[in-house]
């Protein structure tokens, strides 16, 4: 299976609109699966009872946020781990630091475990999923090209000959 991105246009300095601009791709996220869909879809081929999965999702999500609380990492094996950070304002002394008035952006960031990171790194295609330029959305690169009197081809390492899916991996 695929992962489909989509092409944008954008200028090289955002604050100089007329600044020379460049195309740059973005994934094109499909809606997540609802919880029943996904413990189902997790559980084929297992023993495991999709609700019992759900059920160990629901634990682990009343778990972590105690665990950041106190101060803890929490590392889910195979996946990664979750930890807290928080951004902070400057203080003139000791004295004047108010931890209430001070920190903000408080957030838990979760750092994928390597081997899972190189997992999804080494096995990703890429998919055509079209471009998006002046409110206009076209349906591939070739189609865009097609409208806009391009090239009928796509450049090497980037789609194909045009009406191709343009797969890449």
């Amino acid at each position: 299976m695929a992962f489909k991105y989509s092409l944008y246009q954008k200028s090289k300095d955002p604050r100089n609109p007329d600044s020379e601009k460049q195309w740059y791709g973005a994934p094109q996220s499909n809606a997540p699966l609802e919880s029943k869909a996904m413990t189902r879809a997790a559980t084929k081929n297992t023993t495991i009872a999709p609700s019992e999965l759900g059920n160990a999702l629901d634990l682990l999500a009343d778990f972590i946020p105690e665990q950041l609380l106190q101060g803890h990492t929490v590392t889910i094996p195979g996946l990664g781990y979750f930890r807290l950070t928080f951004k902070s304002k400057g203080a003139a002394s000791v004295e004047d630091f108010d931890p209430r008035e001070m920190f903000y952006d408080v957030r838990p960031v979760f750092v994928p475990d390597k081997a899972f990171r190189k997992r999804v790194q080494d096995n990703i295609v890429f998919e055509d999923g079209g471009v998006t330029k002046d409110g206009v959305s076209y349906r591939t690169r070739a189609d865009y090209l097609q409208q806009t009197g391009g090239s009928s081809t796509v450049t090497p390492g980037g789609g194909g000959e045009e009406g191709e899916e343009g797969t890449y991996g």
